[in-house]
């Protein structure tokens, strides 16, 4: 999807480095950050953390960013419990 809209391919497969990456913005590591942090366990989103996300964004931008992050969150739990098969929504149309 992010292909779709733009997001080269360099810089989906850097992904994983993101922050450490000179391909993502700083606006971005943090954005990212965040989600790691409400998403792998063990890591929780810290006041500094809080700060730096409102020093790029908006707090309509932080609730939506956050929303967003917990759906995906709860859809990834809810389809792993049911059994659900990835759906390979993450793979490029020309990845088959």
């Amino acid at each position: 999807m992010s292909s779709e809209l733009g997001v080269s391919d360099e810089k989906i497969l850097a992904l994983p480095e993101y922050e450490t990456s000179q391909l993502y913005t700083e606006a971005e590591r943090v954005a990212l950050s965040f989600a790691d942090c409400m998403t792998i366990t063990g890591r929780e989103v810290t006041d500094e953390l809080f700060a730096r996300l409102r020093e790029f964004y908006e707090r309509d931008a932080i609730v939506e960013l956050t929303a967003i992050i917990a759906w995906e969150n709860a859809s990834s739990k809810f389809n792993r419990a049911l059994r659900i098969p990835s759906q390979k929504l993450w793979k490029r149309k020309d990845e088959g």
